[in-house]
């Protein structure tokens, strides 16, 4: 996958608003896992409260559940996020958060409408 960002939608964990952000990432074994590098980052907490995320990649938007990894009790998918960011970015720091596709499959990103053209009188 030549990609280099996904954008992650979370639920504000106050507000309830959706929250966009850009990230790098990376996939392994059909998951993406992308690492905060501050685990307080706003995201991170509204993932704590809310875990359900829609994801845009490329031309593809999908439903996903997020949760941040436990170093310890998830050691070798730390491990393995950590190193596939570091050979794809050169950065491999931070707290590695597992993003699981729903089962409901990719749906294509929605094609933006072209403007209607006014009515000449």
């Amino acid at each position: 996958m030549s990609e280099q960002f996904l954008y992650l939608t979370t639920r504000g964990r106050t507000s309830g608003l959706p929250r966009e952000i850009e990230i790098w990432f990376v996939e392994a074994e059909g998951r993406y896992y992308i690492l905060a590098e501050f685990p307080e980052s706003h995201w991170v907490r509204n993932i704590e409260k809310d875990p359900r995320v829609r994801v845009r990649l490329s031309d593809r938007n999908f439903e996903a559940a997020a949760r941040a990894l436990d170093q310890k009790l998830d050691a070798g998918k730390w491990e393995l996020a950590q190193r596939l960011a570091q050979e794809k970015y050169g950065w491999g720091d931070g707290m590695p958060v597992e993003i699981t596709p729903s089962s409901t499959g990719a749906s294509p990103a929605p094609t933006p409408k072209p403007a209607r053209a006014g009515r000449l009188p």
